[in-house]
């Protein structure tokens, strides 16, 4: 209910928003701003506490620092700190990580696997895979920017973004900084699905992209 109240509220100031010129504009956008934050303040509680799951909420008070459960929700997160952690610079050596390859972390070859690349590659190895990845986004951004068309603009900006969320959700949760909620990093973790995916996004954008010369010709 509250959800649906916010979503009739934030459709009403639009609505309002567009009736007004420049000056009245700045101030309603302040005001459904402001009943926004607050709606956003009281709904909180409620929705930690009657939608989530037990489970969800201690990964949630395990990230915060709320709960310490090392043997229970906190156990993969601690285990996966202590893999990086002991990588070092220049990590152990391919195939040589005691963490990992002794089964103390859980789904290293899933969510987990940046702990096998900072535990074995180190610092080093683990700061190439996220310039990669850097990488790889800024070129779908220049991509998205000389696409002459909507449709292909917004498709590539898409992509980033889903690349961007999964990328930053798994390596935080990874290092701890955001609750464990099983999500793949892109072309790393094991799995079928999550890699034809991020495989086929591409090959799409890349598609349009050629479309996009073709019809220059």
């Amino acid at each position: 209910t509250i959800f649906f109240l916010t979503a009739i509220m934030a459709a009403l100031a639009y609505c309002v928003l567009l009736m007004f010129k420049t000056t009245a504009r700045k101030l309603v956008i302040t005001v459904a701003a402001a009943l926004a934050s607050i709606v956003f303040l009281f709904s909180v509680n409620y929705a930690f506490t009657s939608i989530l799951q037990p489970h969800q909420q201690m990964r949630i008070k395990v990230a915060l620092g709320m709960e310490e459960d090392l043997r229970g929700a906190g156990y993969n997160v601690n285990q996966s700190k202590i893999a990086i952690g002991s990588g070092g610079v220049f990590g152990k050596g391919f195939l040589n990580g005691t963490q990992t390859k002794l089964k103390y972390v859980p789904e290293q070859h899933t969510d987990f696997i940046f702990c096998t690349v900072g535990e074995e590659e180190g610092l080093i190895g683990s700061m190439s895979v996220i310039l990669l990845f850097l990488i790889l986004i800024l070129r779908i951004i220049a991509i998205a920017e000389r696409q002459p068309t909507v449709f292909g603009r917004v498709y590539a900006y898409c992509v980033a973004s889903y690349l961007i969320f999964h990328i930053c959700i798994n390596i935080g949760m990874v290092i701890g900084l955001c609750p464990v909620i099983g999500i793949p990093l892109p072309f790393f973790s094991y799995g079928g699905s999550s890699l034809w995916g991020f495989t086929f996004l591409l090959f799409i954008l890349l598609r349009i992209d050629a479309s996009r010369r073709e019809r220059s010709f």
